[in-house]
């Protein structure tokens, strides 16, 4: 079974997983309110241009999501923590940099409060932590 080795400590990395997986195919079913969704203003989701740019973009997300469940289903539980800490860290600075730059200043902190979040769950070995032996599979 897949989730017999569930632990209340894989919570964070199974919602990255699912909102990263999930998410990077926003774009593709309506660009416009993805664009508009991850804190950018109108004048950017109304440009035709940005569309491909973001749809390109997001679908990395889906990729480091199914990459996250991959490694869960296969009980790699450092791994997965060490992607949070990368992702979390990572994405935050980015994130918040162009949201706060051409988007909504309060998305911006948003973002950076939960993807930072994330970053220390990583950091700090939450997934891992729960399990006797991370690295079995």
């Amino acid at each position: 079974m897949a989730f017999e080795h569930f632990s209340p400590r894989h919570i964070p990395a199974i919602i990255l997983a699912s909102t990263t997986t999930l998410g990077g195919f926003w774009p593709m079913l309506n660009a416009h309110s993805a664009i508009l969704a991850f804190g950018f203003p109108p004048r950017i989701a109304e440009t035709p241009a940005a569309h491909p740019v973001m749809i390109a973009g997001q679908s990395r997300s889906t990729i480091l999501g199914v990459l996250i469940f991959t490694l869960y289903f296969r009980r790699r539980y450092a791994e997965i923590d060490t992607l949070m800490a990368i992702m979390g860290f990572w994405g935050g600075l980015v994130d918040t940099y162009l949201v706060w730059k051409h988007g909504k200043p309060e998305k911006a902190l948003f973002r950076l409060a939960t993807l930072w979040s994330f970053a220390a769950l990583g950091y700090f070995g939450l997934t891992a932590s729960s399990s006797s032996s991370s690295s079995s599979g």
